[in-house]
């Protein structure tokens, strides 16, 4: 795994590709020459390639095929720095020790966008599809997400380039390959909160107003009783404070203003909207001077179970053993943009290690992973379409 694959040959040794990926130190927004590799295998196999930069942001869209059924690949050349904790092996070396890959974004998830990669390849070695077969892959994923896939997808729209399915290739899996299939994800909101008040002594109150009394009768309106009870797909909505500020060094003033945020993290019981609308309201009611700036990075979505899911998890349990679970917990992902053209699901590595040191896949782990996106594959595609 000296050398990244020929754009020539079909790239059907994931761990080859995977290898090569973690070789470019694309640690966001920087594309360190990750996505060019793709392009270039993917335009050597056919595929219409566009490069499409945001900013500073390398995106790409490649699509094969015009029929239906439509399939989208999903994924993010793009890592989090390395960070200040010692590597036991060079970070971006991507160098394999015992069976296993080492190296910034092997889980997370260069190793899942190269069985995605490699499982295309083993398909296309088989026959032409029977459909069409697209990739969206960015480069803001780990970053501000503001210009990756959501840009890619308004490109996308313009042109009618609407999937019937996408599949991301996301850490999904906590411990063991074939646990959790995400079909969903909360929404999250973040919230900053500044309460003016009069500053004052602290010997004579009523000369001042404390914005701090204000503050905690806000924060504990809002914190009085759960958002929701959950569904039967969504865990309970929470509001979380991360954070009260004052800075005020002396103990006899009373400060002329006090600052809060909070994440809320929202099932599809609420929207951003909603819940903008009733921050503002308890805010109001106990501090008519402040100032609350929300921002909304994602809606909460769900994905119903369908043919493409019920091939999924068969893929899954042929190749694993498992029969994974639907799942809709943790964080975000750039599934909550694509769920906004079209169904979407996730399913990668074990993430266990994503973002720490000595990140890592095992290798037998990426084969059954491409195993598991080829079957998958051959099955979206021969299914029979009404």
């Amino acid at each position: 795994m000296d050398h990244a694959p020929s754009a020539q040959a079909p790239v059907t040794d994931p761990a080859a590709l995977a290898a090569a990926l973690i070789r470019c130190p694309s640690v966001t927004p920087q594309d360190a020459g990750a996505q060019t590799l793709i392009a270039d295998w993917l335009a050597g196999q056919g595929f219409e390639v566009h490069r499409l930069r945001f900013n500073e942001v390398e995106n790409l869209y490649a699509s094969l095929g015009h029929a239906p059924p439509f399939l989208c690949l999903a994924g993010h050349t793009d890592v989090v720095p390395p960070g200040d904790a010692v590597w036991r092996l060079p970070p971006f070396a991507g160098r394999v020790e015992n069976g296993t890959l080492y190296g910034r974004g092997a889980c997370d998830m260069k190793g899942g966008l190269a069985a995605l990669i490699a499982a295309a390849a083993r398909v296309l070695a088989e026959a032409p599809v029977a459909g069409k077969l697209a990739f969206l892959i960015t480069g803001d994923e780990e970053g501000p997400a503001r210009d990756g896939t959501a840009r890619v997808l308004d490109w996308m729209r313009e042109r009618g380039e609407i999937p019937d399915f996408c599949l991301l290739a996301e850490p999904t899996n906590p411990e063991r390959l074939g646990e959790v299939i995400k079909i969903g994800r909360r929404g999250s909101l973040n919230a900053q909160l500044t309460v003016r008040g009069v500053q004052g002594h602290a010997a004579y109150p009523h000369r001042a107003d404390n914005p701090i009394h204000r503050l905690v009768r806000i924060l504990t309106a809002l914190t009085a009783a759960p958002l929701d009870a959950g569904t039967s797909r969504f865990e309970p909505s929470s509001l979380q404070i991360t954070s009260i500020d004052v800075g005020n060094p002396a103990t006899n003033v009373i400060p002329s203003q006090a600052r809060a945020a909070f994440n809320i993290r929202f099932n599809d019981q609420h929207t951003g909207a909603t819940l903008s609308a009733w921050l503002r309201q308890a805010c109001a009611a106990h501090a008519p001077d402040h100032t609350l700036d929300i921002a909304v990075s994602g809606e909460a979505f769900l994905t119903e179970p369908g043919p493409a899911l019920d091939h999924l998890q068969a893929a899954i349990e042929a190749e694993s053993g498992a029969r994974a679970a639907l799942d809709t917990g943790g964080g975000t992902s750039d599934a909550r943009f694509i769920a906004t053209l079209c169904p979407v699901a996730e399913f990668g590595p074990v993430g266990a290690s994503m973002h720490k040191a000595d990140e890592h896949i095992r290798l037998d782990e990426l084969e059954t992973l491409t195993r598991i996106y080829t079957r998958f594959l051959r099955g979206f595609f021969a299914a029979p379409r009404s």
